[in-house]
């Protein structure tokens, strides 16, 4: 039997008393079974978020999504309803660099995102001939500064034709325009070499050798305009001593990259993420 239908909503906006409450009243009032429900303060700015999921009664859960969002909005609150069965269309942009692309194939492969991919796109042709041995088709743009344009031109038709919903930067060695940022309008996560915006640019870890450092660190992130500066999805970091080489330092790293975005694109695919300025509540 398929598990029934849930429906997950992400709201927020300024707080104000009875939230809670009238959220759950809402919900109890047409018979629905709450199953989780988390919620946070932001004391400073005066902000209300929360995270509630439910098992809808008897109402077709895409109509009963449209109107908890009429709701919230009556609550003066933004929010976000996404339905446990819908399962989102990803794209993988990878360069040369395999490790991400390989771990979340795999983790693709034995179910453990709610979601899935529908293709790969890389400036390099290096890649294709694995991800097609992982039933994904694979689409080689070369990017060049004189061609970068219309290569994200047809990045974008790649995207539209595949019913992509989100994206991920596997290691994508590529700066995606702010451009292609806002006529894509769909969810871009990058990883990130280091804890931001520390060891930025070439050679990560032998910059972080030559500094002696005893932490070294990734971060996942939503892309946006401003290099790296995007909203930052989960971050983690590993000890080093005197005694690692840098060979020891970019292995840790890339295991570190590939566990930061795997629980970042997990996060984000169960609905955890709420981005709200240049950060996020992740309800974990």
């Amino acid at each position: 039997m398929q598990p029934a239908a849930t429906l997950v909503a992400l709201l927020h906006g300024p707080d104000q008393p009875g939230i809670v409450a009238r959220t759950a009243g809402w919900i109890f009032a047409r018979q629905g079974n709450i199953l989780h429900a988390d919620q946070h303060r932001d004391m400073e700015a005066g902000e209300f978020f929360q995270r509630i999921e439910w098992v809808p009664a008897g109402a077709e859960p895409g109509e009963e999504a449209a109107e908890f969002r009429a709701f919230a909005l009556s609550l003066g609150m933004a929010a976000r309803v996404a339905v446990s069965t819908h399962r989102a269309r990803g794209a993988l942009f990878v360069s040369r660099e395999d490790h991400c692309f390989h771990d979340l194939a795999l983790r693709s492969q034995a179910g453990e995102f709610a979601g899935d991919f529908a293709c790969v796109i890389s400036n390099h042709p290096d890649l294709g001939e694995v991800a097609r041995h992982y039933g994904l088709a694979f689409h080689h743009v070369p990017v060049t500064v004189a061609t970068k344009a219309d290569a994200e031109k047809q990045q974008l038709e790649i995207l539209r034709a595949a019913g992509a919903e989100f994206v991920v930067l596997a290691r994508y060695m590529q700066v995606l325009s702010g451009d292609f940022l806002e006529k894509a309008g769909q969810p871009v996560i990058n990883i990130h070499h280091s804890f931001l915006p520390a060891f930025a640019g070439g050679k990560p870890y032998h910059q972080a050798h030559a500094r002696g450092v005893k932490l070294i660190g990734a971060t996942a992130h939503y892309a946006t305009g401003v290099l790296d500066d995007g909203p930052i999805i989960q971050q983690d970091v590993v000890r080093v001593t005197h005694r690692h080489s840098v060979e020891d330092l970019v292995r840790k790293g890339r295991d570190l990259e590939k566990l930061v975005l795997a629980q970042a694109l997990r996060w984000h695919l169960d609905n955890r993420v709420l981005v709200y300025g240049n950060k996020t509540v992740v309800f974990d």
